[in-house]
């Protein structure tokens, strides 16, 4: 069965009556298994024999079918990852299917998947069940009678308890030897040496001639150790990322660090888009900062372009705290009638060292009744070629001539393109 039938309300098979009559069905799988007609989709899987049906035993005797892997791994004295791989195995034949998958909750930790043992349609087919009911909710009500005899061998597997065999370890078939007594072995180990040739004895060179060769050298990291890598020294090099997970801030950064970027430019992604409606979480501030980084910043010329200017703008903020620290240690005024005047004071100077501005004359509004029709339709033709035109009048003869000038559809086109403008700047990147 597939990843996406292993479910509940996408299975095919039917929810076992009681333990006794699932483990009939596993055994019948454990038949087909023997002879060839089952094999794990996965490469590195064990083959379904007794551990797989002492593991369905252990499920079969639980009154909630929730195994946990530890637990399962516990009873039988094997791996998690045996348990896993044998799990696996069993959802793969339809013999268990998820109602709910494991999850961690905070406060209360993991909690193990939760399932539901099935019979699959396959065990209903060869063996001539009849079944009534729809769905997974079906009942058997007969069967074949060719297939009694067979039904009836597996229900005295099902009824017996099947042990698992302890694992041996290997024994060499040499004899023990140990400094108590002697050797087992009925010959001397000396037996077979032999005296070397004089051509073979030791010729006095300084190098072997089959010399060893050493290939020390860093280790290279692979996808997974390159993110851990790459969230160490984020943790370590940026101040407001202190005492984060090194493991979510990894995965935080996976398509970052998957796509070749350094720790500088990381941190100059993070820093350099900064919004009001963030997280307060540290790690989830980097996961919204870092949302789209690596789909805008796609080439290394980019992402430079993204470290200088992050640079810049720091350096920018470094010397406006030089400033302040300055008129800080600078002892002005310290109270606010000699603060005001001091104020005064420059304001006095400015005004006196400007240089003379002549007046600006008003402008004079265009009036319509001086305009002919022909004017005013070209008028507003060039300003349908150029909203410039809209923009600059609404600046010097106001809003309420404009309109008279332009017509108000024309000038609430040019306020809503000029609007939807300024939002397209602010939301750009800077390359």
């Amino acid at each position: 069965m597939t990843a996406a039938s292993q479910w509940l309300h996408a299975t095919t098979g039917r929810i076992a009556t009681c333990p006794h009559s699932w483990m009939t069905a596993v055994h019948w799988i454990t038949h087909c298994a023997a002879n060839g007609h089952y094999t794990p989709s996965s490469k590195h899987s064990p083959k379904w024999g007794p551990t797989t049906v002492a593991v369905a035993q252990e499920i079969a005797a639980l009154k909630e079918c929730r195994p946990s892997v530890d637990y399962l791994a516990r009873k039988l004295k094997a791996s998690a990852r045996t348990i896993k791989y044998h799990l696996a195995m069993l959802r793969e034949t339809g013999l268990l299917v998820y109602r709910s998958k494991g999850t961690r909750i905070a406060g209360v930790g993991g909690r193990a998947s939760e399932f539901e043992r099935t019979i699959p349609v396959a065990f209903d087919e060869a063996l001539g069940i009849r079944t009534v009911g729809e769905g997974a909710t079906r009942r058997p009500v007969g069967a074949a009678p060719e297939s009694r005899t067979l039904l009836g061998k597996l229900a005295k597997k099902a009824a017996r308890k099947t042990r698992r065999r302890p694992r041996r370890a290997p024994v060499s078939g040499r004899g023990r030897c140990t400094p108590m007594q002697g050797g087992t072995s009925s010959t001397s180990s000396a037996a077979g040496t032999h005296i070397p040739s004089e051509a073979k004895l030791a010729s006095g060179k300084h190098k072997s001639p089959t010399p060893k060769s050493s290939k020390r050298g860093p280790r290279k990291l692979n996808k997974v150790g390159r993110r851990y890598q790459l969230a160490r020294q984020l943790i370590s090099q940026v101040p407001w990322l202190r005492n984060a997970s090194t493991a979510r801030i990894a995965w935080i950064i996976r398509h970052v660090a998957d796509a070749g970027w350094t720790v500088t430019e990381i941190q100059a992604a993070a820093e350099q888009f900064v919004s009001d409606r963030e997280p307060h979480r540290p790690s989830a501030v980097l996961a919204f900062r870092l949302a789209a980084c690596h789909l805008l910043y796609t080439t290394p010329a980019h992402r430079k372009a993204l470290v200088e200017d992050w640079r810049d703008s720091r350096r920018a903020e470094q010397a406006r705290h030089a400033e302040t620290a300055f008129d800080d240690l600078g002892g002005g005024p310290r109270t606010v009638a000699a603060r005001r005047a001091m104020d005064e004071a420059w304001t006095a100077i400015r005004a006196r060292l400007a240089p003379p501005s002549e007046p600006a004359q008003p402008l004079e509004a265009l009036e319509l009744e001086d305009l002919t029709a022909d004017d005013i339709r070209q008028i507003r033709l060039d300003a349908m070629a150029d909203p410039s035109l809209i923009l600059a009048s609404l600046e010097l003869a106001g809003e309420d001539h404009t309109r008279r000038l332009y017509t108000s559809r024309l000038v609430d086109q040019t306020l809503a393109l000029e609007a939807i403008n300024n939002r397209r700047r602010n939301l750009a990147p800077a390359f």
